[in-house]
């Protein structure tokens, strides 16, 4: 099953509409209360994420399932450039994006690189862990994965590196690592996509 694909940006009203979607896949998957609520969780975090994005940053999220097997989606393309990008946060205080703590805020600044920048740029050190080159695509297409990020970042903290403290307490608070079974962002040219997968029941 495949839920509707609905605009979003960092609106209110996008947030309940996709709130609305997670919903009616529960209702129409009969999930119990619990299931319903952690889809419900994963849905708000993607849309919070979205939220805290700085610009006009317009995207698309759905709902796939096969059984109790299920993937939010959150896809976007990239259309400013980094000049752009710089301008917009320069009208911030600290002339930086405030929002890239913790797990789910570095991956939001994926979605907020400027279109002609490597993602490299927005990636801490820590994170790059998670990262693969996607076979036979460019430089700039790249996969990042929560599974390889953990057990990288396993190594790193049994290896004592610096920073690979820091990042594991980060991943230790996350909602999302703990209520995902994986999560994946690909970016390909100026398409980005985030996928929540959650096995239910």
């Amino acid at each position: 099953m495949k839920t509707d694909i609905i605009p979003v940006s960092g609106s209110e009203v996008h947030l309940q509409e996709a709130l609305r979607q997670a919903e009616k896949v529960a209702a129409f998957e009969e999930l119990s209360t619990r299931e319903s609520l952690q889809l419900r969780l994963l849905t708000e975090e993607m849309m919070q994420m979205m939220h805290s994005i700085a610009g006009p940053m317009e995207g698309e999220f759905w709902i796939e399932n096969k059984g109790r097997e299920f993937e939010l989606h959150l896809a976007a393309d990239i259309r400013l450039t980094s000049g752009k990008r710089a301008k917009l946060l320069s009208a911030s205080t600290s002339g930086k994006n405030e929002a890239a703590r913790g797990l789910m805020g570095h991956l939001r600044d994926l979605f907020d690189r400027g279109a002609d920048e490597d993602v490299s740029r927005f990636s801490p050190s820590m994170l790059d862990h998670g990262f693969a080159e996607m076979g036979g695509a460019t430089s700039m297409d790249w996969e990042w994965s929560m599974i390889q990020y953990q057990n990288a970042l396993t190594t790193s903290v049994e290896n004592d590196e610096e920073g690979a403290r820091e990042a594991w307490d980060e991943l230790e608070k996350s909602v999302v690592a703990h209520a995902a079974d994986e999560v994946k962002v690909s970016l390909k040219g100026s398409r980005v996509e985030m996928v929540i997968y959650k096995r239910l029941g």
